[in-house]
């Protein structure tokens, strides 16, 4: 079997000035991308979003109750711990 090692996925010999221009590359991507959302639509919807008030069906409703057992969640707990321990999860 192979093995992945940090060393193979992280170059040792990087200089600290090219991650910190990596860096300041995201952030400038970042600003770009949130320029270009602002010219394109604008901020009458973030305004519009932030301005209005709930409706009445936006409320949260109370979840519905378990109509489970107490047994059938305790075999539904252990069906979820077996299949998280043999590495199968739903």
């Amino acid at each position: 079997m192979g093995h992945a090692s940090a060393e193979d996925m992280f170059p040792k010999n990087e200089h600290p000035i090219v991650a910190a221009i990596a860096v300041a590359s995201i952030i400038a991507a970042i600003l770009l991308i949130a320029w270009a959302r602002l010219e394109v639509h604008g901020t009458g919807d973030i305004e519009a979003a932030l301005a209005e008030e709930p409706a009445a069906g936006d409320m949260p409703v109370a979840p519905p109750s378990d109509p489970k057992t107490p047994e059938e969640r305790e075999v539904d707990a252990a069906v979820a711990a077996g299949r998280f321990a043999t590495g199968f999860s739903p």
